[in-house]
């Protein structure tokens, strides 16, 4: 249904690079337009799950992503302030031969920037899409520099301030969740094991993983508060108030902040999810469509999962039945992968004795039954979006 179909996806990040490659493999003619003036190392680390990974491995960019990757063995929680275990998932050991992969998001944007050049979708930089207009005839992208396209299909993979999801919801005020994050990365101690761990404590918690072949540790730390940052990436803050916000936890942690150098810090913000996920002609992925909190670590793995699914329904059938089915087959699992982010964000952040409580649960449930929290997860990693 796809060979020769004129398609343009905005936004050269991970959903719109894995739509294009996706789109393209099924006779696509592809372009992406992203605003950026060039392709630049930007965000940090992220963790691939399974259910992500199937869908690199069906473009054949799994053993490449493995390759610039470092596999987890383990999710391990930790009371922040004694710095004690709390729970273990072992990954390793109980999902032998499902890859949970820790790697530099700029690391995943080049392997999918080299795939889709190899594939010859052309990328488009310094391409800024003010506003996006969808109708039977094409969709009409006004863009920065005075220009107006009119394109057979678009994918708005824009992220948060989409211009396509104004296009199709109007807009949406999101609300602050009451919460700040910090990202950093920092050199990682020799011999740093190859998992991530949650340090939790009242209000805040605390991520560390490895990433680059164990040479930098990847921090993010959430703090609950009134005071509200901008969202994005990339807003400066002063390594002091990061170290301060944990100054309560364990030697090991505060020692790694002791070496923080660039910090950044954003607020985090709760974005509805998009009632409407397509028009006639356009459809929306990834944040684009539902924003989640980064607390379950699956942002890039929706996006995956979202591209590959509306690539796949748009080669099975025209877009009037296609798109509909792409949002059909969406729509809930996102809802669900959100709402159970942000119950994380809840149990980390238990203070007094709801805390010690949860906390002697997560123990004696992880000495005599050490599988049964892996298999509260069954249905997010272990779903495929390429099966279907």
């Amino acid at each position: 249904m796809l060979t020769s179909a004129r398609i343009t996806v905005i936004g050269a990040g991970i959903g719109g690079l894995c739509a294009a490659l996706a789109l393209a493999a099924r006779g696509a003619r592809v372009r992406v337009l992203e605003r950026a003036p060039e392709i630049a190392e930007v965000g940090a680390g992220l963790q691939i799950s399974p259910n992500g990974m199937r869908v690199l491995d069906a473009l054949g960019l799994g053993q490449v992503a493995r390759a610039a990757a470092i596999a987890s063995r383990a999710v391990r929680l930790v009371d922040g302030p004694t710095g004690r275990d709390v729970l273990t998932l072992d990954l390793a050991g109980r999902l032998p031969g499902q890859p949970f992969l820790l790697m530099h998001r700029a690391d995943l944007i080049s392997i999918l920037m080299n795939a889709a050049r190899g594939a010859g979708i052309a990328i488009e930089t310094s391409v800024e899409v003010l506003s996006v207009a969808d109708a039977a005839e094409g969709v009409e992208l006004t863009l920065a520099d005075g220009r107006t396209d009119t394109e057979a299909f678009v994918i708005g993979a824009d992220g948060l301030h989409s211009r396509a999801r104004a296009a199709l919801n109007g807009d949406a005020a999101p609300f602050f969740t009451g919460q700040v994050a910090w990202r950093a990365l920092v050199p990682a101690p020799e011999g740093t094991p190859p998992e991530a761990r949650v340090y939790m404590g009242p209000g805040r918690h605390l991520v560390a993983y490895p990433l680059r072949d164990g040479r930098f540790l990847n921090l993010v730390g959430v703090e609950e508060r009134a005071a509200w940052a901008d969202e994005g990436w990339n807003h400066s803050d002063t390594p002091e108030n990061f170290r301060n916000a944990f100054k309560g936890f364990a030697p090991d942690i505060r020692a790694r902040l002791d070496d923080l150098d660039q910090v950044f810090l954003w607020g985090l913000f709760r974005h509805p999810v998009a009632a409407r996920w397509h028009g006639q002609r356009l459809a929306i992925l990834g944040d684009a469509a539902h924003p989640t909190l980064p607390f379950l670590a699956q942002g890039a793995n929706l996006a995956l999962e979202d591209a590959w699914t509306l690539a796949a329904c748009l080669a099975s059938d025209a877009p009037d039945r296609a798109l509909p089915r792409y949002q059909a087959l969406r729509r809930d699992r996102a809802v669900r992968v959100i709402d159970a982010a942000t119950a994380n964000a809840r149990n980390y952040h238990l203070s007094g004795p709801a805390r010690t409580i949860a906390h002697a649960a997560l123990r004696l449930g992880g000495a005599v039954a050490p599988g049964a929290a892996l298999k509260r997860y069954a249905w997010l990693w272990g779903h495929d979006v390429t099966a279907a």
